[in-house]
């Protein structure tokens, strides 16, 4: 049975007739940068989250990094994030010549553990930078207290959860400011590179607007040094589709995940820990297993695929060996990064293909 990791093109058949007339209206057009495909799409997702901006952006990485950029962060700044997450999360604070300061995951929910983080706060951190891993949101309560106590910002970095709930509350509107990524294999996905920006703060969102289109604030006036970090029309058009379709498809996400972990209750293996508080979009269904190797091997000799989401945390990276770190300083990290493997996961895996993945894990 071959089975796809993420069923992009099963997706694209579902809603085939809607991407296309929205796409071709935007060819006809011409209108490809802004326009009305941008500005509709920039409501919804507003109105879906709660924020009261949403601002498109080129990438998820570019949300990030503009986020860094309205807050005024740069040389000699410190940023608190997670070494157990994939690179733009760091990567963007260096970028800007601040530095990562890495704290140590939770094992449950292999989110930043909250209860570490004020031990590395010092006069020069300049914000929080929590990624919400694999579709779960992380304890954004515990840590805006944590940043409330030291009026310190506090960025989720929600690349992965968009549509996740935190006690009622949408991802992407649980901090100061919300970032997400519509690259294509992410829940919501666009047919390119995408990203989007959350925040109820109308200065910084004015800001934001402002750095990504290379800091005018009006046509050849450049008040601040920016990028050019815009969302195009085409995957405006592409995700204002499939916004309408999310709930369902974030309904499958969550039984499909549900029923994995059902299934492999009696398998010797780890499944993802869920709070109670919590409702998962599964942007990965990852698992931990002793011996990962031999499982990847059998699994694919059976022609089923798999990812290691991440084999390397950060602060063992070549990248950042400035940073002064050393194997055993995040042991959570370190573990779970050798773990971790990540199985076929999206709102088209039938139970059929996923009986078949289970009972090949149990064997």
């Amino acid at each position: 049975m071959k089975i796809n990791f993420i069923d992009l093109k099963a997706q694209y058949r579902e809603y085939q007739a809607e991407i296309d007339k929205e796409v071709l209206e935007v060819f006809s057009s011409a209108q490809f940068i802004g326009g009305e495909k941008l500005s509709s799409l920039e409501t919804n997702l507003a109105t879906y989250t709660g924020a009261k901006h949403a601002i498109g952006c080129s990438s998820g990485t570019d949300a990030l990094l503009l986020s860094l950029m309205a807050l005024d962060i740069g040389p000699g700044d410190e940023v608190i994030t997670t070494p157990f997450t994939f690179i733009a999360t760091a990567e963007v604070i260096a970028f800007l010549g601040a530095k990562s300061v890495f704290v140590d995951i939770d094992e449950s929910s292999y989110n930043i553990d909250p209860t570490k983080i004020k031990e590395h706060i010092t006069d020069n951190t300049k914000a929080i930078m929590p990624v919400s891993l694999y579709g779960q949101c992380a304890d954004m309560d515990a840590i805006n207290e944590v940043a409330k106590e030291f009026d310190i910002p506090v960025i989720e970095d929600a690349c992965q959860s968009f549509g996740a709930t935190y006690k009622d509350r949408k991802s992407c509107n649980l901090s100061t400011i919300g970032c997400t990524s519509f690259f294509p294999s992410k829940p919501l996905g666009a047919y390119g590179d995408g990203g989007a920006i959350f925040t109820n703060d109308d200065e910084l969102a004015a800001k934001l607007r402002m750095l990504l289109n290379h800091g005018q604030n009006e046509r050849y006036k450049h008040k601040v040094i920016g990028i050019n970090g815009r969302l195009d029309a085409v995957q405006a058009a592409v995700l204002g589709v499939k916004l309408k379709h999310f709930d369902k498809e974030v309904r499958l996400r969550d039984e499909i995940g549900s029923r994995y972990s059902d299934l492999l209750e009696d398998a010797n293996v780890i499944t993802p820990k869920i709070a109670d508080e919590n409702k998962s979009v599964f942007a990965q269904y990852s698992i931990r297993v002793e011996d990962r190797e031999t499982l990847v091997a059998k699994l694919t000799a059976q022609e089923i695929p798999t990812a290691v989401h991440y084999p390397v945390p950060l602060h063992m990276q070549e990248a950042f060996e400035n940073l002064g770190y050393a194997e055993g300083d995040f042991p959570i990290s370190e573990k779970v990064s050798k773990q971790i493997m990540s199985l076929p996961m999206s709102p088209y895996l039938t139970e059929k293909e996923q009986d078949f993945i289970v009972d090949a894990i149990k064997a």
